[in-house]
């Protein structure tokens, strides 16, 4: 929880609690409060001798300016035996919970002299009982929002710079370095976290150095590979030039082809790696469907290819040199691990052409079936025979930035199917 919300809870819970001692106040009874006996009786003793000044022996009573000047001087009320409504007076005196003391004279009760001195005393007392509350409420209030202050300062605070910090790594930005403040209670973590910034930095920068020289050996091996390619294309127009039978010409020309595919491949990787691209480019374009024919016309110098039927004349929408790679790895692969024939057949609907590869060998175990298109990844069959796990990986990828895709399954009876499902113009 931020600590704009926690002040802001914390002030709502101290007006409550202030309200509802407020109220406590205003519904708390005079009786509750306690009375001055002492002062009282030292007020009555004054009265009753300034009485006794002013007393009337014909008519049992004070002297009548003399009493309202009393009552008005001590803030009481005085009744006499002589007076008519003596006794309703007494009693509502009494009722009402004043302070009432006997006017004596001769030792005889001739009056009394009644004070209404809680009603005053209440008064007074809630003015200062609310001065104080309003006094707690606000030390309470500082006291809190405070320590407040001190745990977003002392805690919060850092740790916020921490969250910050982090952000900023996991962006990559690793020459921000985390300050260390002193008395910082989280000073071992800060030290810690930009250790680890400064190791952090040093292994991208080491990483970059060594992508950076792979990236030149590939460069160079890029290079160095295209001299070889050119010679075989030259040897294969020399070849076209001096041999003229039927069988070694078409041989030469299927050499020569892909010697062309190796020079694309060589030159993409060349590329590839001066522009620091993670995958290899698929360029898509209208391509009649009898490049495919032409591509399975080829394979037949990798071993047996059954091909039943012809595929769809149309047009489709592929990257040639990816997708002969496509036709290239599946073939290579039934080749090697199944050492089958391998039958070709062909499905059209409305959007698509679908190339079936099967074979008749054993298979992939049903438990691996949906990880022979993962990266690097060899099933169990693979053990002892040559490869790197990314012939249908690279087939797949290609196919699904073709806008097409690669199905794969066991044949029903034992063997191996690839479905090459190429898109429709």
């Amino acid at each position: 929880m931020k600590v704009r919300y926690l002040a802001v809870a914390y002030t709502i819970l101290v007006l409550l609690l202030g309200a509802f001692f407020w109220n406590r106040l205003e519904t708390k009874k005079q009786t509750e409060f306690p009375i001055d006996m002492l002062e009282l009786n030292t007020r009555a003793g004054r009265i009753t001798d300034e009485i006794s000044e002013a007393w009337d022996e014909e008519t049992a009573s004070a002297d009548p300016e003399s009493v309202s000047r009393l009552e008005r001087e001590y803030g009481c009320d005085i009744s006499f035996l002589s007076d008519s409504n003596y006794a309703s007076v007494n009693n509502n005196w009494i009722r009402y919970g004043w302070s009432v003391f006997d006017y004596t004279r001769d030792g005889n009760v001739a009056g009394k002299i009644a004070f209404n001195v809680r009603s005053s005393e209440y008064s007074s007392m809630v003015e200062k009982q609310r001065k104080m509350l309003v006094a707690s409420c606000l030390l309470a209030y500082g006291a809190g929002i405070l320590v407040l202050a001190a745990v977003w300062y002392f805690y919060i605070r850092p740790f916020r710079r921490l969250s910050t910090f982090a952000a900023q790594v996991s962006k990559g930005n690793l020459d921000m370095p985390l300050e260390m403040t002193k008395h910082n209670y989280f000073g071992a973590f800060t030290e810690s976290f930009d250790r680890m910034r400064e190791e952090l930095k040093n292994s991208a920068e080491r990483e970059m150095r060594a992508n950076r020289s792979k990236q030149e050996l590939v460069a160079e091996l890029s290079h160095d590979i295209k001299t070889p390619v050119a010679t075989i294309q030259a040897t294969c127009e020399v070849m076209e030039i001096k041999y003229k039978e039927p069988d070694i010409a078409e041989k030469v020309q299927v050499i020569k082809s892909k010697a062309s595919s190796v020079e694309h491949l060589v030159d993409n990787m060349f590329r590839a790696t001066l522009e620091e691209l993670e995958e290899l480019k698929v360029e898509p374009r209208e391509e009649s469907s009898r490049i495919i024919s032409e591509m399975l016309s080829d394979l037949r110098f990798y071993g047996t290819v059954e091909q039943h039927g012809e595929v769809p004349e149309c047009l489709i929408l592929v990257d040639k040199l990816r997708l002969e790679q496509v036709i290239d790895n599946i073939a290579g692969n039934s080749f090697k691990y199944a050492g089958t024939p391998l039958e070709v057949d062909f499905l059209s609907d409305k959007d698509t052409v679908h190339v079936i590869f099967s074979d008749r060998g054993p298979g992939v175990p049903e438990d691996e079936l949906a990880m022979v298109t993962t990266k690097f990844y060899r099933g169990s069959e693979a053990a002892g025979k040559d490869g790197s796990g990314l012939g249908l990986y690279l087939a797949s990828r290609f196919l699904e930035r073709m806008g097409g895709g690669l199905e794969i399954r066991n044949r029903d009876g034992g063997g191996f199917v690839a479905e090459v499902v190429v898109k429709k113009v």
